[in-house]
């Protein structure tokens, strides 16, 4: 089995007259969006002309498009590869945007990829490198919108409104919650240009999100992805259908689509998750459901605080410094008040409860399955008492 690396080089050759859009076409550009496009593609509001793929190559500051070392590597090949092609050599890049924002907390960057032909397909770069980026995915957990949610709406009715054809849009990781989020909060007239909208392991939604949004009207056109051991992409995820591929890592690794499975034009997929994943993602939503604003804020808000006591400015930073970073991190902890560890004390017993609770569920449903109603109770086996034992068996004559 291959990766998207050996899909572009396969299929790179094709035009996507004689190969319409795949799920690893969106694979690819999801990835591309991670790309520091900043001063080389056009703004939102700078009504330039796009630019393509092969002036970005050329261009002076080429280095600075993988300044994200944490996927350096993978991040250039996939450059090569869509540059090496015909099906994306031509493309063009415009509308970029990127934003970090401390004071409200959000970390927001989306890309309009022109493809050949003219065909848009509008890409939320997912969770980057900056600690604030990662507050904002915490705050997903009390918060609607985040500010990002509410930039990716605004984006896309400002971009879509650039153009008059049909278009496709999509993300991984947070990318992919953004991607849905505004195609289901946008207006009717664009979410009825909408050709699809893919969700590459992004997580889902608090259930009276999805119940005050009109995902109704695009849920047959959200294509969502997730690999076998997916954690972030089953975050409130009860209400969504979803595919299941297979990938080369295992565990948390899985969330890295550069590991995905490829076979011919399509990702590898699986029969389903698996069972300790599920179980474990179910625990972990339940449990969040279960917690009020103020405790969840006060998760995310100490969790915040320890890490940036690091003095990190990124998680590049947090991890090439690691020794200076867990000293700063122990020095927070130990200034943690007690009302605040006694409040994170009994979440991780609710934790553990739920945990405990659902598993005796689930060894009672196996049993249920097993022997109907109940299981068959053990002979009880009685030891003949002191006048049996010397009672004469009798005779056979």
């Amino acid at each position: 089995m291959g990766t998207v690396f050996d899909y572009l080089k396969k299929y790179g050759k094709y035009t996507f007259e004689q190969m319409p859009m795949t799920e690893v076409d969106s694979l690819a550009l999801c990835q591309l969006s991670y790309l520091k496009f900043d001063g080389m593609v056009p703004g939102l509001q700078e009504g330039a002309p796009g630019v393509t793929l092969e002036s970005l190559a050329a261009h002076p500051d080429r280095e600075k498009l993988f300044a994200d070392v944490r996927f350096e590597k993978p991040n250039r090949a996939l450059f090569e590869g869509m540059l090496a092609g015909r099906r994306f050599g031509g493309m063009k890049l415009n509308y970029y945007v990127n934003l970090v924002e401390e004071e409200f907390e959000t970390q927001f960057s989306a890309v309009t990829f022109l493809l050949e032909g003219g065909m848009p397909y509008v890409a939320f770069r997912g969770t980057d490198e900056t600690i604030v980026g990662w507050k904002e995915d915490f705050n997903m957990a009390f918060l609607s919108p985040v500010p990002g949610q509410a930039f990716s709406v605004k984006y896309l009715e400002e971009a879509a409104g650039r153009f008059q054809e049909p278009f496709f849009l999509g993300g991984h990781s947070k990318g992919g919650n953004l991607a849905v989020y505004s195609a289901m909060n946008c207006g009717v007239s664009f979410q009825d240009r909408i050709l699809r909208v893919y969700s590459m392991d992004g997580p889902g939604f608090r259930p009276e999100v999805l119940e005050e949004g009109g995902y109704d009207r695009i849920a047959g056109k959200v294509v969502k992805i997730l690999p076998t051991s997916s954690l972030v992409g089953m975050l409130f995820e009860s209400h969504m259908h979803f595919q299941v591929v297979k990938s080369r890592a295992f565990g948390l690794l899985q969330h890295d689509p550069f590991t995905w499975q490829v076979k011919a034009n399509h990702l590898v997929k699986a029969n389903d998750l698996y069972e300790r994943r599920r179980l474990m993602d179910n625990d972990l939503n339940q449990w969040i459901l279960s917690l009020n604003e103020e405790q969840l804020r006060t998760f995310v808000d100490t969790l915040y605080q320890v890490i940036t006591a690091s003095q990190a400015d990124n998680l590049i930073d947090f991890t090439a410094q690691w020794k200076k970073s867990i000293n700063g991190v122990i020095a927070a902890l130990k200034e943690v008040d007690q009302e605040t560890v006694e409040i994170l004390k009994e979440m991780v017993r609710s934790l553990l409860e739920i945990s405990r609770t659902n598993r005796r569920r689930q060894a009672a449903a196996r049993v249920k399955a097993v022997w109907g109603r109940s299981a068959p109770r053990p002979q009880r086996q009685v030891s003949p008492g002191p006048e049996r034992q010397n009672k004469p068996k009798p005779s056979l004559r």
